[in-house]
């Protein structure tokens, strides 16, 4: 059976919700992200483009190139809010969806066409979250993924695009390999090093010089490049999470060392997101204690994976679960509603440090092992207890890599 698969991606989302709380936003130039001169831009709008703005770029330079645009700080839990409503409306109308960032979706809606046509169906989805919601939304159709995905940015802003099955290579061939995805910015360099540029210059590589050239990765973006993608839509109703648990060999009451190992636990998991370029929407704390009553509280928060934002939570849980001050035998940590889209969302921090700064100690977890860097509250956890350190295992003091 041929497949049929969709991509659907709000438009400029962060600013289209702002201009939901605010007509006057409408046709200026809108800038979201870190609002002092260290800050980041999250996002803008297609009108900022136009003077040559983009995510990622230091907020000075935006300030520099459009004076005049309009700067916002960015509510991570409105865009959550806002997500969560438009995930609602496609569960309600597509049997298979995958949620692929907090503002993109597949849709697998292959022998569908046998009784509703599926551009017709999309076509009309469309149109519901724009008059639902009041978002504007693009999609793109296709046999897989990669061309769908590619055919909806071909398809911005607010626009449709379908392309046949068969037609995979010229529709991809004359577009620049940037549009691939999975390339980035040091791929790129490399590829225009080797003086390709556009997608058929690799479509007419063969595919063992790609994968000399850059690896496994580049055998990927052969695949790409060529149009075939056999990755499947993953249902997004399994609502994959990450955890951890420990489980004592003494039983414990030493609160000090609890908050420790909890804090060291949540530091671990939100370097998996970021590792896995995930964010999680729900944090919940476990605590099982010496007679084997298990209890569990759970708290939705704004998308995130910053280790900053989440040790508050998970402690602020842990203070209102821990009523019964016996001993503890079990503690753990749990994100789940994970989504993709890491980057874009660290990018409200008003300082560019801070994300720097865990991209510093990720690449050397990367490089060392996931507890080559810790906050000093969980590295001191063992110890606590076995000593008169006054240390409360709550302070955000980062130690160095213990390996260099």
């Amino acid at each position: 059976m041929e497949h049929q698969i969709a991509h659907m991606d709000l438009d400029s989302f962060f600013v289209s919700v702002e201009r939901l709380q605010d007509s006057r936003l409408e046709g200026r130039p809108v800038i979201i992200g870190g609002q002092s001169n260290r800050g980041v831009v999250a996002s803008c709008s297609y009108e900022a483009r136009a003077y040559g703005i983009s995510s990622a770029m230091p907020m000075k330079t935006a300030r520099q190139l459009c004076p005049h645009g309009v700067f916002i700080r960015g509510d991570s839990g409105l865009y959550s809010k806002y997500s969560n409503v438009v995930t609602e409306v496609i569960s309600e109308s597509v049997p298979l969806y995958e949620k692929a960032s907090i503002d993109e979706f597949y849709l697998d809606l292959t022998g569908m066409d046998r009784f509703f046509g599926c551009m017709k169906l999309v076509g009309e989805l469309k149109q519901r979250i724009h008059k639902e919601v009041g978002l504007p939304i693009s999609f793109g159709l296709s046999v897989n993924k990669t061309v769908s995905k590619v055919a909806t940015g071909e398809a911005k802003p607010a626009g449709q695009l379908q392309v046949a099955r068969g037609q995979e290579k010229g529709f991809l061939a004359p577009l620049s390999v940037r549009k691939i995805p999975g390339v980035g910015a040091e791929t790129y360099r490399t590829l225009r090093g080797l003086g390709i540029e556009q997608i058929r210059s690799i479509q007419e590589m063969p595919k063992e010089l790609m994968e000399k050239t850059l690896g496994k990765n580049g055998l990927e973006i052969w695949k790409k490049s060529n149009g075939i993608d056999p990755s499947p839509v993953i249902a997004w109703h399994e609502r994959k999470s990450l955890s951890m648990e420990r489980t004592f060999d003494r039983d414990t009451i030493d609160i000090a060392k609890l908050k420790g190992i909890l804090t060291a636990m949540t530091e671990s998991l939100a370097y998996q997101l970021r590792k896995g370029q995930k964010l999680t929407q729900c944090v919940a704390v476990k605590i099982r204690y010496s007679d084997f009553n298990t209890h569990t509280l759970q708290q939705r928060v704004a998308y995130t994976s910053a280790d900053h934002i989440l040790i508050p939570q998970v402690l602020d849980l842990f203070e209102r679960l821990y009523q019964r001050r016996i001993l503890i035998r079990l503690i753990g940590v749990r994100f789940s509603e994970l989504v993709g889209g890491g980057h874009q969302m660290d990018l409200f921090e008003d300082r560019a440090e801070m994300m720097q700064l865990y991209e510093a100690m990720d690449r050397i977890r990367n490089r060392y092992g996931d507890r080559s860097v810790m906050r000093a509250a969980g590295m001191l956890a063992k110890s606590i207890g076995r000593n008169d350190n006054p240390f409360d295992g709550s302070a955000p003091l980062l130690l160095a890599n213990r390996r260099s």
